[in-house]
């Protein structure tokens, strides 16, 4: 019965904790999305967005899940409407980048060359984001 009671807690715990980085992101990009903000970034960097075969929208979801976690890209892209390919691509790009500040200053704690980590981490989510985009376009 005890392991009931933590499991149960654990699970209110964790929900809570998901639940207080989502649902703000969920709500700011849903309130966006009924002013010019959310068409001015999609059109600013459709010409990017573009090479990973993504709509400009896409933007808002990789900065949030790079520079905040993969909890706010969730959030953000629970809101933008995609296809699964783009959900994938998206998916792909962010296992390679997310969470980019916190685990840059943990590599840097562990005295790892950040700017190389930085460019590795970046470039594998650029390459597999062209690939995958471009390769997905076609089937």
């Amino acid at each position: 019965m005890d392991s009931v009671k933590v499991g149960f807690k654990k699970g209110i715990e964790t929900t809570w904790m998901l639940a207080k980085v989502i649902v703000p992101v969920y709500f700011i990009i849903t309130f966006l999305q009924y002013t010019p903000v959310i068409d001015w970034i999609a059109e600013t960097f459709r010409p990017i967005m573009a090479l990973f075969n993504l709509p400009g929208e896409a933007a808002i979801i990789l900065v949030l899940g790079n520079v905040l976690n993969l909890y706010a890209a969730v959030g953000a892209m629970s809101v933008i409407q995609l296809s699964t390919l783009e959900i994938t691509t998206i998916a792909i790009m962010l296992s390679f980048s997310h969470s980019l500040l916190i685990e840059t200053a943990v590599t840097k704690k562990l005295g790892i060359g950040v700017t190389k980590v930085v460019l590795i981490r970046v470039g594998l989510a650029v390459a597999t984001g062209i690939v995958f985009g471009r390769v997905g376009m076609l089937l």
